[in-house]
């Protein structure tokens, strides 16, 4: 077996990323320049999601489904370089910055692409063996993540009279249970490349799962990603008509709007449950990180939100 002689000059951190810490490594690989981006655990665990090696691994089997994403180059299990296991993909021109996204003109073709991607992540479905540590396939997807998200509550220990009612409305509103697929989990403005406004890849996978194809088009229109255009739901781009559109043009399943609604009140109290989570690792893990801490403030936002999207004339009929 060749050993491929690796130098390294630079390695310098990355912005983004709440749950996980990122490097751009500048190296010659048998004299060859090549430039990496070196992916590893927070200083404190969120405390869900995929593994580091799990993510490499779909990584791998998404590359292969050509699904844009970082290429994978290797994972290493080996902790002494940055304090965790690592994986490393090849760095890619772009920026994921979603101010700097937002910032532009209206992008409908972004938008297209984006609907296209995810339906054909959506096309992925269980069972497959190379994905065996996402478990199995939840029958009623609906009722899996309501349980996922009430767990994660409880573990802050705070009463929240609103998730308590989110939780109520989730089960009384629940749709038929969809069959399940491969969903990305955190698909929105800031966790994908773009370069010169075209989509170059989908990044942050660790949230990735067998779920209702509704739960990622809802998350990727919810208003806490569109940050501030408002006025463009799908991810602050484009009208959200056209990445609907563009995802049942390429496949996905057809869009019904009443469960998107349900969807959009699940990302709510999702949202509502990560932000409690990540305050916490900076009040109760020591993580002395400004941007957990401001994160545990969107809290109210969250559950304002959900008070807007559980009213009766917010429903779609």
């Amino acid at each position: 077996m060749n050993v491929a002689r690796v130098e390294i000059a630079t390695m310098e951190p990355l912005h983004g990323g709440a749950v996980r810490r990122h490097w751009r490594v500048d190296a010659r690989v048998d004299g060859i320049a090549q430039s990496f981006v070196l992916r590893a655990n927070g200083l404190t665990p969120l405390g869900f999601g995929l593994e580091l090696g799990e993510e490499f691994v779909l990584l791998r089997v998404l590359a292969d489904e050509t699904i844009p994403v970082p290429p994978p180059i290797a994972f290493s299990d080996d902790a002494a370089l940055v304090g965790s296991p690592f994986h490393l993909t090849r760095l890619m021109r772009g920026s994921a910055d979603p101010a700097a996204i937002v910032a532009a003109p209206a992008n409908e073709d972004l938008a297209v692409a984006l609907g296209a991607t995810l339906a054909a992540l959506h096309r992925i479905r269980p069972p497959r063996a190379a994905l065996a540590f996402l478990g199995r396939a939840p029958a009623d997807p609906a009722a899996a993540a309501r349980a996922r998200y009430a767990a994660l509550l409880e573990r802050t220990g705070e009463a929240r009279p609103i998730a308590a009612w989110a939780l109520r409305w989730l089960a009384r509103h629940a749709p038929e249970p969809s069959p399940p697929v491969l969903c990305h989990g955190d698909f929105r403005t800031g966790n994908y490349l773009a370069d010169a406004g075209r989509l170059v890849a989908i990044l942050d996978w660790e949230f990735a799962h067998w779920g209702d194809p509704a739960s990622d088009l809802a998350w990727f229109c919810a208003r806490f990603w569109r940050f501030g255009q408002d006025r463009r739901a799908a991810g602050g781009i484009a009208d959200r008509a056209v990445f609907l559109g563009a995802y049942e043009a390429a496949g996905g399943h057809p869009v019904d709007e009443v469960r998107l609604h349900y969807w959009e009140v699940m990302s709510a109290l999702k949202w509502l449950a990560i932000a409690l989570l990540q305050r916490d690792r900076f009040l109760r893990g020591g993580e002395r990180n400004l941007d957990l801490a401001l994160t545990g403030r969107r809290a109210a936002e969250c559950e304002f939100e959900l008070l807007r999207l559980m009213e009766d004339d917010a429903r779609p009929a």
